[in-house]
């Protein structure tokens, strides 16, 4: 029982932290990257579609994406969705057949409010961890009359071993992540 609450515990702790590097990947830094556009929806014949699955997305130069949709009428939608993207700031322009994004260059001010945006989203992820954590050493509360007190005790110890993991593993990415910001 106890092993099967770490477990779970750990399970989706591990997915917070995938959740928060998909995050950080959405978040610009000075090349154009298709992951900045996962999270992109576009509202394809009357329900929001994500970006990939109407188009494909390619990388010609360090700030300009070619976004080439499968399916011609669906180019204007397109090109919409990524006007209206925010925290991008990109020109956005079609010819017809593709979507050309590029990029401006990246000022130093502009790479500080990245980087606050990323400290954000980690916070976040943290509190996340921490939330899955209180709910587990509930859990692990309710068990203590079948199994009792010490195994609990034990289980709140490695409960919080697993947590510091999975709050450094959120750290490290956040520092990478803002390394790879404020590179000019």
């Amino acid at each position: 029982m106890i092993a099967d609450v770490l477990t779970e515990t750990r399970d989706k702790m591990d997915r917070a932290v995938e959740v928060v590097k998909e995050d950080f990947n959405t978040v610009r830094t000075g090349r154009a990257n298709p992951q900045l556009f996962q999270r992109v929806l576009v509202d394809y014949y009357g329900s929001p579609t994500p970006l990939a699955q109407l188009a494909s997305l390619q990388n010609p130069e360090a700030r300009t994406l070619l976004v080439t949709p499968y399916d011609k009428t669906a180019l204007k939608e397109i090109e919409r969705a990524l006007v209206n993207m925010p925290n991008l700031g990109a020109n956005v322009g079609n010819d017809g057949e593709i979507v050309r994004v590029t990029l401006p260059e990246l000022t130093q001010d502009r790479r500080k409010e990245f980087v606050k945006i990323v400290r954000g989203k980690a916070e976040e992820a943290r509190v996340s961890v921490r939330n899955i954590r209180r709910r587990a050493k509930d859990d692990l509360d309710a068990l203590k009359s079948e199994v009792g007190d010490d195994d609990v005790a034990r289980a709140e110890k490695e409960l919080e071993q697993i947590t510091k993991t999975h709050v450094d593993a959120i750290d490290d990415a956040l520092k990478r992540k803002e390394v790879e910001l404020l590179e000019v």
